[in-house]
């Protein structure tokens, strides 16, 4: 668990960075309704926790540099005694302040009284408009009234800025403590695929070994998954994102599973793709192969100073070869790239950021080029290769063969460290362990 100091170290940072005539705010996750008066687990919005570490829903955090009465002001729900009975306990005014560190705290209900004051001074409010449609308004009817005082001599702001692009840079590179909850995340996932290798048999219904990752999560202390399980066996491990996981494994069918816990909110990703009966086939162990020397390749890649899109090309030039050798595509290496002739078997990138969000934060692209790795990025390499059965012109001995590789890569300084390499992916370990 991130210590308090971590927070306040990024809201300080925040801070310096937008100036002291900016203000920002941020508004926690919504409440979501899953059917009729119930609702799903509730989780905070990843940019709103990045800064207070406050996971309680009706909350608006406002920063403001140099404030005299508090630069950390949070608005958020009061005790109330009754609600804690059904609903659990709350921090209140004085939890915000003494537990989350807030320099002030007032009730959510207060929230458009206050507003006004504290926007006087500001000249420009950082903070994304669109996402929260309800709060723009009482943000705008706030804004109107510090506006009708400008006569008086009071500083309106003038500009709104998108606060976004300066705080997902920051996102992008994980502190040392990050990295910490990253790695736990990735030994429990790790640990998950093993189980549900271990627990595998021909027969079980993929829902089953869904069970199984997910007992894993959460008697080692992750209580979600960072995003839907993926169990995809037979022509569903050709399906990227097959998440029914409702169909009954057969014997000969490749299991593809891609399943990553959260750990105190941070995501890990991982795939991992073995067979149902333990053994592959020659068609199996041929595609796999050409899949894992890619994610080699790819992992390899990624060092600092590298170009984000290197590790792209080494996997796709590893695969377009490998298929190339098995006859699946015909031409010159060169012009099969160049055309994307892979595409057919490989149609997805091979990785993208990982942090608070699975999908993390952060652009790829700077100035429209690609950017540049820097340690303390943490990324996924996950090459894969896919023949499904309607595939035209593949022998039918390839079909239904679908395979993904998924690690999770810290960039360091001297290089990288795979933060799942516990998971194992060779092919002699994978049937050793199913065994």
């Amino acid at each position: 668990m991130l210590k308090m100091t971590e927070f306040a170290k990024r809201r300080n940072q925040l801070m310096q960075k937008i100036g002291s005539n900016g203000v920002v705010i941020l508004t926690s996750s919504p409440i979501a309704i899953r059917n009729n008066d119930c609702l799903f687990s509730y989780r905070q919005h990843s940019d709103f926790y990045y800064l207070t570490g406050f996971e309680e829903p009706e909350a608006v955090a406002i920063f403001a540099p140099k404030r005299k009465g508090g630069q950390f002001i949070l608005f958020n729900r009061v005790k109330d005694r009754d609600k804690e009975i059904w609903e659990g306990i709350r921090a209140g005014q004085k939890g915000a302040c003494k537990q989350f560190g807030a320099d002030e705290s007032f009730p959510i209900a207060d929230l458009e009284k206050k507003l006004p004051e504290i926007l006087e001074g500001r000249e420009q409010i950082h903070y994304s408009l669109g996402i929260n449609k309800d709060f723009d308004q009482i943000l705008l009817q706030a804004l109107n009234k510090v506006r009708g005082r400008v006569r008086s001599g009071m500083q309106s702001p003038f500009a709104f800025v998108d606060v976004e692009p300066t705080l997902h840079e920051m996102r992008l590179i994980k502190s040392p403590a990050e990295q910490m909850m990253m790695r736990k995340a990735a030994e429990i996932s790790a640990d998950a695929h093993i189980r549900a290798m271990q627990a595998c048999v021909p027969g079980m219904n993929e829902y089953q070994l869904e069970a199984e990752i997910t007992h894993e999560f959460q008697r080692n202390g992750a209580r979600y998954a960072a995003y839907n399980t993926i169990v995809g066996s037979g022509a569903n491990s050709c399906i990227l994102h097959y998440t029914d996981n409702n169909k009954i494994i057969k014997n000969g069918d490749l299991v593809l599973i891609d399943a990553g816990c959260e750990y105190y909110n941070y995501a890990s990703d991982i795939t991992r793709t073995f067979p149902a009966n333990g053994r592959f086939s020659a068609e199996q162990r041929a595609i796999y192969e050409i899949v894992l020397e890619a994610q080699i390749a790819g992992i390899k890649a990624v060092r600092p100073g590298a170009a984000y899109s290197l590790y792209h090309s080494a996997a796709v030039k590893v695969i377009t070869q490998g298929l190339l050798d098995l006859g699946l595509l015909k031409g010159s290496l060169q012009d099969l790239i160049e055309k994307q002739a892979y595409f057919k078997f490989y149609m997805h990138k091979s990785g993208h950021w990982l942090g608070l969000d699975v999908h993390d934060v952060g652009r790829y692209k700077i100035d429209k080029k690609w950017r540049m790795l820097q340690p303390g990025m943490v990324l996924t390499v996950e090459p894969g290769i896919y023949i499904s059965a309607d595939l035209p012109g593949v022998a039918k001995r390839w079909h239904n063969i679908g395979i993904r590789i998924e690690d999770d890569v810290l960039v360091t300084a001297k290089g990288n460290e795979v933060l799942s390499h516990k998971a194992p992916k060779k092919i002699a370990d994978i049937e050793s362990i199913m065994s």
